[in-house]
């Protein structure tokens, strides 16, 4: 484990902790004190990749866990198929090593499924979720995504995506093997059961842009079958609004506005 010092009130503490069989990395920004914010990326991605322009906003006010799941980043890999479910499990136990009993959490993509997962699978230690532009159902997302990935090879992964691994892991064979533990888990995608996502009884907020990779309707469907959310949808494609590397409208200006609405719903005042 490491700190390192951003500025004088901006501690960041980087390091691996051993997790169900990975060497799992972990990055703790901003405040000590109040509720943690848990922040899961985005498949095939990282930390950096899916939240550099929001998190410094979030650390501004809170403090800030950001992970690396299965594979991806600095985590290693283990002889066992990507789950979001397995994933879920890993958080959780990650934070049991760093004492952490209560948080918020967040997730974008992939993560927002594993993000999910906690909540359903161990419900006591989230206080609220933030489920960013994910689905629970394969209608959720059109037809032709669901083709792209029955068709997809390592070449269509996204070259951003391939130099963000490769900064953090210079290791192209990782880089591969990590594309196939995510592609793999997705072509097994199944849908949550609807008595799991009715009985997350925290308050969510389903957060999507109006031109994402899951349907407006299913954001509108899932803030219904949940008992206690609110739907905030943001104009652009996927991850437009947190500034995410792919996104293609990312600005600094959208992930400060979207930092400040998801810490108002956050500090329950939205």
């Amino acid at each position: 484990m490491t700190t390192e010092r951003l500025s004088a009130s901006s501690p960041v503490t980087r390091g691996h902790l051993p997790v169900n069989g990975l060497q799992m990395y972990y990055e703790i920004h901003g405040r000590a004190d109040g509720v943690p914010l848990v922040l899961l990326h985005g498949g095939g991605s990282t930390i950096d990749a899916t939240y550099a322009r929001i998190l410094p906003w979030f650390a501004r006010h809170r403090r800030v866990i950001a992970v690396e799941e299965q594979a991806h980043g600095r985590t290693s890999d283990r002889d066992r198929p990507e789950r979001f479910e397995t994933s879920a499990d890993d958080v959780v136990t990650l934070l049991g090593q760093l004492g952490v009993a209560s948080v918020d959490i967040m997730g974008f993509s992939n993560g927002a499924s594993v993000a999910l997962q906690v909540a359903i699978r161990h419900p006591a230690i989230v206080r609220r979720l933030v489920f960013a532009s994910s689905m629970t159902k394969r209608s959720g997302a059109a037809p032709q995504f669901w083709d792209s990935i029955a068709n997809a090879t390592f070449a269509d992964m996204p070259q951003p995506l391939k130099d963000a691994f490769l900064q953090v892991t210079p290791d192209p064979q990782k880089l591969r093997q990590m594309y196939e533990r995510d592609i793999e888990r997705m072509r097994s995608f199944r849908d949550v059961p609807d008595a799991d996502v009715a009985a997350v009884k925290v308050p969510v907020l389903v957060l999507a842009g109006d031109r994402d990779v899951p349907t407006t309707e299913h954001a509108v469907e899932l803030s219904r079958q949940l008992p206690h959310a609110r739907l905030m949808v943001l104009p652009g494609g996927h991850g437009d609004y947190l500034g995410e590397l792919l996104a293609s409208g990312a600005s600094s200006r959208c992930a400060e506005l979207t930092a400040w609405l998801i810490e108002q719903f956050l500090d329950g005042s939205a």
